[in-house]
């Protein structure tokens, strides 16, 4: 279909092939780049963070000693995961309101600005935003699977770092972080092979008409220009060039740590 100008109405047989004419047409429109930079951005800020986060919040929860304040607080911070993005936006826009939000309310009351801050007015806020919130909905669950392979660790590899005189801290560092590094080392890897396919579900409820240039991603790009003006063969052109992408740097960072970390997932 990406090779065709493709026309639901006819076979396969009698579509028009146009060859790369819808490749040349993408990487000839400065939106497209435009969208990529923001695709790029918000996965890389995701990567950073909302990869380290739920790492950080794991071992920092596995050092809680009551078991039932830790499962309390487990079980409240991946609650937010079963929050549709619809809802979660409608938070976030209250929040941040400037009448009323508790964000601009507490900055006033700091005294660390003197009038509210549209923040979702100004583009320039927006990847930050949409950064914050999904590692509010996603940190707790994300941290489970590295809670699973914390309690895999041995325990009696605790016991001796103690008799050795090791503080928690030292055994954080050199008993619990290298006891998960593979699961980390195989999530990163998958993570990167999604910098360019992260969807378009927060963006689509986090965006308006005034930070449209910042919120656009690949998948909203193809939905907008592609699939809802009747032009398929062009946003499934777009949609390919992300697979592809995609395969290429699942397969480089795959390489890479199985190279220099000795770590791979195929």
């Amino acid at each position: 279909m990406a090779f065709q100008n493709y026309k639901p109405v006819r076979s396969f047989s009698e579509q028009k092939w146009v060859g790369l004419d819808n490749f040349r047409e993408l990487f000839q429109d400065e939106r497209f780049y435009l969208v990529l930079r923001n695709t790029l951005a918000m996965s890389m800020l995701g990567l950073i963070f909302g990869f380290v986060v739920p790492i950080l919040f794991a071992v920092m929860l596995n050092e809680l000693r009551g078991n039932v304040f830790k499962r309390s607080v487990q079980t409240i911070s991946y609650l937010p995961h079963f929050v549709s993005w619809v809802v979660v936006g409608g938070i976030v826009y209250k929040t941040l309101a400037i009448d009323g939000g508790i964000v601009n309310d507490l900055l006033l009351w700091m005294n660390v600005i003197d009038e509210p801050i549209q923040f979702m007015a100004k583009g320039k806020y927006f990847w930050g935003v949409l950064t914050a919130a999904d590692i509010w909905k996603e940190t707790g669950w994300n941290a489970i699977i590295y809670l699973a392979a914390i309690t895999g660790i041995d325990k009696e590899l605790y016991e001796a770092a103690k008799v050795d005189g090791a503080g928690r801290v030292k055994q954080m560092f050199n008993i619990t972080l290298p006891g998960i590094r593979t699961t980390v080392m195989v999530l990163l890897i998958m993570n990167i092979g999604h910098l360019v396919g992260i969807g378009f579900e927060k963006q689509f409820q986090l965006q308006n008409n005034m930070v449209t240039d910042y919120s656009e991603v690949l998948d909203l790009y193809a939905l907008k220009y592609g699939i809802q003006i009747g032009r398929f063969s062009y946003g499934t052109a777009i949609s390919m060039f992300t697979s592809v992408v995609s395969v290429i740097l699942l397969f480089t960072a795959n390489g890479l740590m199985k190279k220099f970390a000795k770590e791979s997932i195929m």
